[in-house]
């Protein structure tokens, strides 16, 4: 498996995460069955099903979580460098519209309406290694556009 790029912060988040899901979530789940099984007839008791489904889904999160931080690559604050690279933050500017600012992050981490775009988006992908002043034409699902690489921090 590659590795996953994830900001010092985003790691912390998702390792919080699993701790609490290990602990807390795991422990809240095995009392909603032990509940659920002394209900009474369990092939027809919805809770029951519903316990199962979601201690399922908190083992999915926790096998996936473990993975992710296994493989992941933490990346420093970016060096002040001059170039885009995961952990940057650009501005850009795509025609007449307002300047947009993003903080570059890997997929784990990704949420445009935080500013925060993963380095495998159609826009992620064409402004790494590009310098400010750099024009890009961006290949999306919506259609193609051209933004302006005005600053990278």
């Amino acid at each position: 498996m590659p590795p996953s790029f994830l900001t010092k912060q985003g790691y912390q988040k998702l390792q919080d995460e699993l701790e609490y899901l290990r602990t807390t979530k795991r422990h809240e789940v095995a009392e909603r069955l032990h509940e659920a099984m002394e209900g009474g007839e369990l092939i027809e008791d919805a809770e029951y099903e519903a316990a199962k489904n979601e201690q399922a889904f908190v083992e999915g999160r926790i096998q996936d979580l473990e993975i992710l931080l296994a493989n992941a690559h933490v990346i420093e604050d970016a060096a002040k460098e001059d170039h885009v690279q995961v952990g940057s933050t650009v501005t850009i500017k795509e025609g007449d519209n307002p300047e947009e600012v993003y903080t570059i992050v890997g997929p784990a981490e990704a949420s445009p309406r935080d500013g925060r775009i993963s380095n495998e988006s159609p826009l992620g992908r064409v402004l790494m290694d590009h310098h400010p002043g750099d024009v890009v034409r961006v290949d999306a699902p919506g259609g193609s556009f051209t933004v302006s690489l005005l600053k990278v921090e």
